[in-house]
């Protein structure tokens, strides 16, 4: 069968299963945007190349399946260059096509010609610039392997004009065989039986649950280890829903800004199982004051994140399901039927000690019954959130920007399975909210997707609800609009002797609600803590248009818990109404 170049690679990419790619044309991508007429791909135009990235990227998170972007040459490929490196950082399957100049003009500074490939090794896991049509078939299947196996992550693969416009004899892809890439299935059994005896020895062991899990479809494995040994859990910011948060054993997110009983027994435990985590500084604070008397059974696939920060004292390098499972049926054997029971008395004073914690230092703030009334005109932004979990169902896919919001967001939601929450973790990019949520939305249709966005990040890329209204995907925007980039403004005020830099953005300009209407959205504003069940349930029963609430909440709230940085966990500073406790 003869194709085009164009053809080809969107026959390719249909073979791959891909039902949706978002994107943007331009010069050196257009012959490939003419096969799609014929396609049954859908596509969904973006306003703006970081949008497509984004989207993609809010598609691949709560679906598990690669994203898929595309876009022109030059600017259009510069400008997808921070999804890729978000999506690097948070391990989320994409797959990003790229438009090129033709070969024979690569090199001449030509028009819209920039060396994509070389921009984007540092943040890809892999990238290919296709220069003969033959390849193009096998190439896709490549990128679709590399983006999803393994550590998932990010893949481009560049597309010269010349290449779309040619002639090609188009074959079915044959097996994917890349010397040097081998992603790890089996856990050595010699490290899983080491593990299981840590674990069987352990009197204060705590599972640091990373976003690893989520990718590998570990929760109900996860959830088998935890019902067997009775063993803690603390969930990173990437695995929220990893363990259903409601139970019992939930400690809640370590780290910078995580409850104090996660961030302390992590402190104080004699075992970390690290289950696809990688030791963010954001968790480990100081790292030579983190988790001092612990030894350590870091679970991993990437072999290039054991002993990076903390040295195990077991590795397993291997899939985190895989090697869950296979720690469970050692457990059973090592321990035998007397196993639970056993746990469970170990365990006893450890669990004593964290329910004292838990109950001492809970999450809180200040609300209005406790006389402590937000600013006049302003309402409390957790209560925002605590609002939008107590209104919204158990299966609401919650989407974040990065800040303050993002921390309230994850702080006082409960989330009850894996692939609900949504966010920029490893490199924190504002900005990421609104096309995520047009992502999750188009891979989770019969789910309500609600997006928690601060004043600032919205800003940067509120045009995609042009994108959500035009494409007719119901999304619901909060916006905490405190006027204020929020965390810089926080850091300025307990670090900088409040000296207020550059951080004030006005809570009227622009106005939010007259925005959102002017993309196609319904705007509603908040100034009151009795509006706010109100406009969310309003907002909840809208399903043909996107929404945006601009909830003006109290400048002056700060996130709490909070570890400085460069400090110790040991340093955790708690809300002000708790600080006379005794720790």
């Amino acid at each position: 069968m003869e194709l085009t170049g164009a053809q080809a690679l969107i026959k390719s990419l249909e073979a791959q299963g891909v039902e949706v790619v978002f994107g943007l044309p331009g010069g050196a991508i257009l012959p490939v945007y003419d096969p799609i007429i014929d396609s049954s791909i859908r596509h969904v135009l973006v306003r703006h190349e970081q949008g497509a990235g984004h989207a993609a990227e809010g598609y691949a998170q709560v679906t598990g399946r690669a994203g898929v972007a595309m876009v022109t040459s030059g600017p259009g490929a510069t400008n997808i260059v921070t999804a890729l490196a978000n999506a690097m950082m948070d391990s989320t399957p994409l797959v990003v096509v790229t438009g090129q100049v033709a070969t024979t003009a690569i090199g001449t500074d030509a028009f819209q010609e920039v060396d994509t490939t070389g921009i984007t090794m540092g943040v890809t896991k892999h990238n290919w610039l296709v220069t003969d049509p033959a390849d193009i078939a096998q190439v896709v299947a490549e990128a679709f392997h590399v983006a999803t196996t393994g550590r998932p992550g990010p893949v481009l693969i560049d597309f010269p004009k010349d290449v779309a416009n040619a002639r090609v004899a188009y074959e079915e892809p044959g097996p994917v065989e890349l010397p040097g890439y081998r992603p790890p299935a089996a856990a050595d059994p010699a490290a899983v039986e080491a593990a299981a005896r840590l674990v069987l020895e352990a009197e204060r062991p705590v599972v640091y649950a990373g976003g690893g899990l989520v990718k590998a479809g570990a929760a109900e494995a996860l959830r088998a280890f935890v019902e067997l040994t009775g063993i803690p859990v603390v969930s990173t910011l990437m695995a929220r829903g990893v363990l259903d948060e409601a139970d019992e054993r939930f400690l809640g997110m370590p780290g910078m800004h995580g409850s104090y009983t996660a961030v302390t027994a992590l402190q104080r435990a004699d075992l970390l199982l690290a289950f696809g985590a990688r030791f963010d500084d954001r968790v480990t604070g100081r790292l030579d004051a983190f988790a001092p008397a612990a030894k350590v059974v870091h679970v991993e696939v990437d072999r290039a994140e054991i002993d990076k920060v903390r040295r195990a004292d077991v590795a397993v390098h291997a899939d985190a399901r895989a090697a869950l499972e296979a720690l469970t049926a050692a457990l059973r054997r090592l321990g035998g039927s007397e196993l639970p029971g056993a746990s469970r008395r170990r365990l006893g004073p450890w669990m004593g000690q964290l329910n004292e914690w838990k109950e001492r230092f809970p999450l809180t703030y200040e609300r209005e019954g406790d006389g402590a009334a937000p600013a006049a005109g302003t309402v409390k932004p957790q209560q925002v959130v605590e609002e939008l979990r107590r209104l919204t169902p158990d299966d609401t896919v919650l989407v974040s920007g990065v800040g303050q919001h993002q921390m309230w967001a994850a702080q006082f939601w409960q989330f009850r399975h894996p692939r609900q929450w949504v966010n920029s973790g490893g490199l924190g990019t504002m900005g990421f909210a609104v096309p995520a949520a047009v992502g999750a939305k188009v891979g989770r249709p019969d789910a309500m997707v609600w997006a928690v966005d601060g004043d600032g990040c919205f800003q940067m890329t509120a045009q995609e609800l042009v994108t959500a209204s035009a494409e007719r995907i119901p999304v619901k925007v909060a916006i905490l609009n405190n006027a204020y980039l929020g965390m810089v403004r926080q850091w300025q005020h307990m670090f900088y002797e409040e000296r207020y830099s550059e951080v004030y953005l006005s809570p009227n300009l622009p106005d939010y609600v007259g925005w959102a209407e002017a993309m196609g959205c319904v705007g509603l504003r908040v100034s009151s803590p009795e509006e706010v069940a109100p406009a969310i349930e309003k907002a909840n029963d809208i399903d043909d248009r996107p929404v945006v609430i601009d909830f003006r909440t109290d400048s002056m709230e700060q996130v709490f818990p909070m570890v400085p940085a460069g400090a110790s966990n040991d340093d955790i500073v708690v809300h002000p109404s708790q600080s006379g406790l005794g720790r």
